[in-house]
């Protein structure tokens, strides 16, 4: 393994990266092994932590495990979730788990080996402004250092020639239901924070989960398991017109390759909005076998005749919510294919209502003049993930998980995490520093345009050597 160079104070880094997610904890990975390249990566948590609400006993990842930090982009790479395994002596016996989708907890807990072991990682840092200096040509990131334990936070600054921003995303409430989230008093909250809050809701008389997505669901469930057969008091209700199993077939899975994210890029801005909205099975459905297990868990509660007291209704929306004087909670509910309007007097209410990107504004405020935008006032982002700026603006500012407008489903999915972070240091050092696929789909998503060759894979008797 090869140490980062040393940096002197003064100099501007070559890197630095905003969030450590599993986006920008992949990038600090592949960057690394990188010699010559001084990076240097900020977190305003104390350590790495992955939807912690939601880590549910026995819930998986959606994406099989080679969709590490590391492997679809280098699978020699030391970061990786097998050598993950080594390093703990539990190769064997997952070996013989036979496991390709594993537990959520799992993931969490390997991503914060690779944080607490790679180098250039600075949590309980918090980055407070970004501007660019055209005096000398570099990026100026303004960060505090919070106080722990009683500890006075200091204010440092950061000269760097490129920026990669993953800051992640953060829990949606709709308008209707945010008065009641913001009254500490009331039992809602967000399914990012079940877990904190799980005692609490068993000990309600009513629960009401709101979102047909996979958050809602797993709640549902793990609510359904630990409530008395015949006095489970349970609602589901969501949006979407079923509760729907999510896109999992072998060619539907291609829509999270590079293929498909070159060819979404290449789309007209209007075309790919229209696309981001239409193909929200691909990534916002259910797991069939949770849902197969929810049914299991209803009918396995009609063995000895009637049936659970729950109430599952898709294609539902909440108008508005308020409390009333009982100390329930009362939601206002449309049918949206009825027409038909009707209210749910509930204790307590789970909202698995999703998330959506972190503002950057605040972030990139100082940059404001710099950026490029679209006709809806969205950064523009080059296919190299690089933020399209004014061309004084000499460094590179990148963005990870930040660019479902312009490179389609795949931006939020962890298969393409190891990829997106290859292709961003090869763009950034200018170099082939990972050779990447030219082909990674058997669909081809467009017509071949005339005079345009088409791409092929390498030959059989070509191998890709080993890195040293």
């Amino acid at each position: 393994m090869n140490n980062p160079p040393h940096h002197h104070p003064g100099t501007p880094r070559d890197l630095v990266g905003i969030g450590i997610g599993p986006c920008n904890l992949s990038l600090a990975a592949l960057a690394h092994p990188l010699a010559e390249l001084d990076a240097v990566f900020y977190e305003q948590r104390p350590r790495f932590d992955w939807h912690p609400g939601l880590l549910i006993e026995g819930s998986t990842i959606q994406v099989p495990f080679l969709a590490d930090l590391v492997t679809l982009a280098d699978p020699t790479s030391p970061w990786s979730f097998p050598n993950y395994l080594r390093t703990r002596e539990r190769l064997f016996p997952f070996y013989f788990a036979e496991r390709f989708h594993i537990q959520r907890a799992e993931y969490d807990a390997y991503c914060r080996w690779v944080s607490q072991h790679l180098p250039g990682l600075r949590f309980h840092h918090r980055v407070d402004a970004v501007r660019w200096n055209p005096q000398h040509d570099v990026f100026e990131v303004d960060h505090t250092r919070l106080g722990d334990q009683g500890d006075t936070p200091a204010i440092g600054r950061t000269h760097t020639r490129n920026i990669v921003l993953g800051i992640g995303t953060t829990p949606h409430v709709p308008d209707s239901l945010r008065p009641l989230t913001e009254a500490p008093d009331v039992p809602v909250i967000h399914a990012a924070d079940y877990l904190d809050h799980r005692a609490t809701l068993l000990g309600a008389g009513h629960i009401t989960v709101v979102g047909s997505g996979q958050s809602g669901a797993e709640v549902f469930l793990d609510l359904l398991r630990r409530r008395p057969t015949g006095q489970e008091r349970l609602h589901w209700i969501g949006r979407t017109e079923a509760f729907a199993p999510m896109e999992y077939s072998k060619l539907g899975l291609e829509h999270f390759t590079p293929d498909y994210t070159r060819y979404f890029h290449a789309l007209a801005e209007p075309v790919r909005d229209r696309l981001t909205t239409s193909q929200w099975q691909l990534h916002k459905g259910i797991d069939a076998n949770t849902l197969a297990a929810i049914h299991d868990e209803l009918y396995r509660r009609t063995l000895n005749g009637g049936w659970p007291d729950t109430v599952l209704t898709p294609g539902v929306r909440v108008r508005t919510a308020g409390r009333i004087a009982t100390g329930q909670v009362e939601l206002h509910l449309e049918h949206l294919q009825q027409g038909t309007r009707t209210r749910l007097a509930t204790d307590a209410v789970v909202l698995a209502t999703g998330y959506r990107e972190r503002p950057v504004d605040h972030i990139l405020a100082g940059l404001d003049p710099y950026l490029r935008r679209d006709s809806s006032e969205r950064p523009r982002i080059g296919a190299d993930y690089r933020l399209l700026l004014d061309p004084c603006v000499t460094g590179s500012l990148y963005v990870q998980n930040a660019e479902l407008h312009t490179h389609g489903v795949g931006a939020p999915d962890l298969g393409l995490t190891a990829w997106r972070s290859a292709a961003i240091l090869n763009s950034l050092t200018g170099k082939e520093q990972y050779p990447l696929p030219t082909r990674t789909a058997f669909t081809t998503f467009g017509l071949k345009e005339p005079g345009v060759p088409t791409q092929h894979a390498r030959r059989a008797g070509q191998l890709t050597p080993l890195r040293e």
